[in-house]
């Protein structure tokens, strides 16, 4: 089993610490991984994007031509990576700043008012965790625990950051729950509502 994930945005939103998080959850839970992390040529307000590629077997090429799931926080993302989504793919969307003038039909598109919601929390700079909230439950094979120790990792150098963003991250899981979004089991394919 694989999920293969995008992340983009503009620098500074917080994609590659997004990646990051991912990928340390991927070892956490003992899966081969692959994070590789692109920048545009301006590093904050310039593109960043990375791939993250999780998985209970071998990779066989770090190169992800179709994803299933992404997340994109900038309109430029959302027009870059909405089309590499395969087929039955998860593509969250902060709509905060993101206005969607076309949408795929053969995708799940998840709109996410990330950094409302993130604002509402006091911390404009997390609403890349509310987005991860919400692609959670379509992961295959991660989880919130697993998402829970990989921030202790990834935040232990600044512990302070730790309980803002499983906050936001929380947030994001809420959200989708509250609104009855339908989110995938981990079943391929297969939709359900949380109840």
């Amino acid at each position: 089993m694989m999920d293969k994930i995008i992340l983009a945005g503009f620098g500074g939103q917080g994609v590659m610490f997004l990646g990051k998080v991912l990928a340390y959850a991927g070892m956490g839970a003992n899966l081969e991984i692959c994070w590789i992390p692109s920048y545009g040529p301006e590093m904050r307000g310039g593109t960043a994007n990375c791939s993250v590629i999780l998985s209970d077997e071998e990779i066989n090429s770090p190169v992800i031509d179709e994803a299933d799931a992404a997340i994109v926080l900038s309109k430029p993302a959302y027009d870059k990576f909405a089309p590499r989504i395969k087929l039955g793919g998860v593509l969250v969307v902060n709509t905060s700043l993101v206005k969607l003038d076309h949408m795929r039909k053969d995708i799940k598109i998840i709109q996410i008012p990330a950094t409302d919601i993130a604002n509402q929390l006091g911390y404009a700079n997390i609403a890349n965790m509310v987005c991860l909230g919400a692609l959670l439950p379509n992961l295959k094979l991660i989880d919130l625990e697993k998402i829970e120790n990989s921030m202790k990792q990834v935040t232990k150098k600044k512990p302070e950051l730790l309980k803002s963003n499983l906050r936001a991250i929380n947030k994001g899981i809420d959200y989708i729950r509250d609104k009855k979004i339908e989110v995938y089991t981990l079943k391929k394919d297969e939709f359900v509502c949380w109840s």
